[in-house]
């Protein structure tokens, strides 16, 4: 749900399969202290970073903004 959101908004992403990429999932761990999925790493311009764990659109939206 997360991708076809992003999609429809012409927001481009990268993806990683945590089936395909099991090195990433500590990565994932750690950044949103929860291995649920999807998690939604939102680089901002200066370079902070938001986290959404989740398809949660309150937060997803406004971290896109």
């Amino acid at each position: 749900m997360v991708e076809k959101w992003l999609g429809a908004k012409g927001i481009g992403y990268d993806k990683v399969n945590l089936d395909q990429n099991p090195e990433r999932q500590a990565e994932a761990l750690r950044l949103s202290g929860a291995l649920t999925v999807p998690v939604t790493v939102v680089t901002k311009h200066d370079d902070t970073q938001e986290v959404v764990v989740g398809y949660n659109l309150a937060k997803l939206a406004p971290a896109v903004a």
